[in-house]
């Protein structure tokens, strides 16, 4: 394949990538989708219908990924989610780090993205210092000590944490024929638990809900698609063309934070190029300032106080360590690594989920010492 194919392929894989980004801030600007807010509405007010909103993300997601990986369409091997040797450390203590840290931070990572598009200059500094938090603990003085005393206390698998095997293993002789049944159940029944009540029918948790999962399905379906090539002309082996680590890449924003920031600082660096990661933000970004524009919401924003600038700084360098750790945020996990069935990324979402309802307790702590 001559070079010219080559950087033509990784542009489109780069346009394609930016086009799902616009579609991802856009709907969740317009749904006010969002993880925290939603383990927040139930805490808070008994309202589950942002959660019904994520579930069902997950399981349209789930749908689409495990499709095609039953049609030969992608290779669930290639994700970073179905390592055989899990740090199981690092991803309970990330997920509970992040956790806490989006409650404090007012939102995720790909919420933070959303709120700056639309306006609000706090989303700005949480992007800048989770970006920097994440690259230290990815090279950095924090990454010693992840590399040191957490990566290495670590689980191995016979062949990977892919939950449908796990199951055909234990309840099967033959797990074979198991193995594809299993990978459409299980989304089908978060899909139930989604759409099991009647107050989940209703446009907003629909269009939410299901468009969110399309654009993580069309995000992979990208890399598995366009961005993968059999034989690189350089290498002599398999490729997935403008990704960061040659690995099948879907939306994740922790490290892309650290990446974008990297990008911008070192422009002029012609060793630094976009990957899938990056213009995934800036497409979100643009996307979310698209919709407030058209809705007339987009507004300027800032601070109310020292605490809420104090609660905003340790929130994001919690978010930026934990979401490395963890190998992922509530996206990255949440979704991106959960529609793989890989039992790790239902353990780190389930321990960032533990962290957010600790924030929010110590929330409605601080609270009632106020009154």
């Amino acid at each position: 394949m001559e070079e010219i194919n080559l950087s033509s392929i990784q542009s489109i894989v780069l346009w394609a990538t930016f086009a799902v980004g616009l579609a991802f801030g856009a709907i969740s600007h317009r749904t006010h989708f969002c993880t925290m807010g939603a383990i927040a509405d139930v805490v808070n007010f008994g309202d589950w219908n942002r959660m019904r909103m994520w579930l069902l993300a997950i399981a349209v997601a789930t749908l689409g990924l495990q499709g095609l990986s039953i049609t030969g369409h992608a290779n669930l091997n290639d994700t970073i989610f179905l390592n055989s040797q899990w740090s199981w450390l690092s991803g309970i203590v990330g997920g509970l780090l992040f956790g806490a840290g989006m409650v404090l931070a007012s939102g995720c990572g790909s919420k933070t993205l959303i709120r700056l598009g639309a306006g609000n200059l706090k989303a700005l500094m949480v992007f800048a210092i989770m970006g920097i938090a994440a690259y230290m603990t990815l090279k950095g003085v924090f990454g010693v000590f992840r590399a040191n005393h957490l990566d290495p206390v670590r689980f191995e698998f016979s062949s990977s944490p892919y939950l449908p095997e796990l199951l055909a293993n234990l309840f099967s002789q033959e797990p074979a024929g198991l193995i594809p049944i299993l990978a459409i159940a299980l989304p089908v029944i978060l899909l139930i638990m989604a759409l099991g009540s009647k107050s989940a029918w209703n446009k907003e948790v629909i269009v939410g809900g299901a468009g969110v999962g399309l654009t993580i399905v069309a995000a992979w379906w990208v890399v598995f698609q366009v961005a993968y090539i059999p034989e690189h002309p350089d290498t002599l082996e398999a490729a997935y063309l403008g990704t960061y680590a040659n690995r099948a890449e879907g939306f994740s924003f922790v490290a892309p934070y650290a990446y974008t920031l990297e990008w911008l600082m070192f422009f002029s660096d012609v060793t630094r190029v976009l990957t899938v990661g990056v213009v995934a933000c800036f497409g979100v970004i643009l996307g979310a300032t698209a919709n407030a524009l058209m809705e007339k919401s987009f507004r300027w924003e800032t601070f109310q106080g020292v605490e809420d600038t104090a609660n905003h700084t340790v929130g994001a360098v919690m978010m930026g360590v934990g979401g490395v750790l963890a190998l992922g945020c509530t996206v990255g996990q949440g979704l991106s690594g959960v529609s793989t069935l890989s039992l790790a990324s239902f353990v780190a979402l389930g321990s960032i989920v533990v962290g957010a309802l600790g924030a929010l307790k110590y929330q409605m702590w601080r609270v009632e010492r106020m009154v």
